[in-house]
């Protein structure tokens, strides 16, 4: 992690577009959560959330993203079934009764961004999914629960680690939560590990994408040949939640987050 990024520090102008930004993030992924049952293709799911963004005039900063060479990422949306942990490419795959769907997704509207993800039953699932799904939720409040004014930037990813850990389960590290604003990456890398007490100050007006992925077996993932998939090593189930949240004079405020949602 390179502690010595320049953190953006919204003033309140920017920090309204990056609400509404959130809003729209955290309806249409709403959306995409009612409408995954079995039967639906996770290709289904990435129309509904097209479509969402041609009618209210948004822009996906998914769809052609291409970073360090990879190949231009074909969707609005990342879904990503049971093994998968994050970067799962929508297409034929039909939900079935059992599984669990991780939904990433993200917005651009007026210059800024929102970004959120959450992971749901398809049906009836299995205890130990369940127990993973609500802890890695949990974990994802815990890191939010950092983002208070003069903490310190390792403070998140170390209280995403101790409550994915307490549980039982291993945190991924190959992928971070990052920085958002006019930008859907922008400094710092926010790891979801490490030890308290290290990095920069935080400030009010900073802007992150916390982004817990954790996983029922080994932390180790791999990429599959698109590319872009990121599945467990072992094969084991992976969870991941995500919140666009803002440090404030009143503690930190959770963007992408509207009713009805985590």
């Amino acid at each position: 992690m390179k502690y010595s990024e320049q953190i953006a520090v919204r003033s309140r102008a920017e920090m309204d577009l990056m609400r509404n930004a959130g809003r729209h993030t955290g309806e249409i992924l709403l959306k995409l959560r009612e409408a995954a049952r079995p039967g639906v293709t996770t290709g289904e799911l990435n129309e509904i959330a097209d479509g969402e963004l041609k009618r209210r005039k948004l822009n996906s900063p998914f769809l052609g993203y291409a970073p360090g060479g990879l190949p231009a990422y074909p969707g609005v949306i990342c879904a990503s079934v049971n093994e998968e942990v994050v970067h799962g490419i929508p297409g034929s795959r039909e939900l079935r009764e059992g599984d669990i769907l991780s939904l990433d997704f993200g917005v651009e509207s007026g210059g800024f961004h929102g970004d959120s993800a959450v992971t749901i039953p398809i049906g009836p699932i299995s205890g130990k999914a369940q127990d993973l799904i609500e802890t890695t939720d949990d974990s994802l409040t815990e890191g939010v629960s950092q983002m208070v004014m003069g903490r310190r930037l390792s403070d998140i990813g170390s209280a995403v680690q101790k409550k994915a850990e307490s549980g039982g389960f291993s945190v991924v590290r190959q992928f971070v939560g990052h920085g958002i604003g006019r930008n859907m990456h922008e400094p710092p890398q926010v790891p979801n590990y490490g030890r308290p007490g290290r990095g920069q100050r935080l400030r009010v007006g900073m802007v992150f994408a916390i982004e817990p992925m954790v996983n029922l077996g080994s932390e180790k993932v791999r990429v599959l040949d698109d590319e872009w998939t990121a599945v467990t090593a072992d094969g084991e189930l992976s969870a991941h939640f995500e919140h666009t949240v803002a440090i404030t004079d009143h503690g930190p405020e959770v963007l992408t987050r509207v009713p009805g949602s985590h």
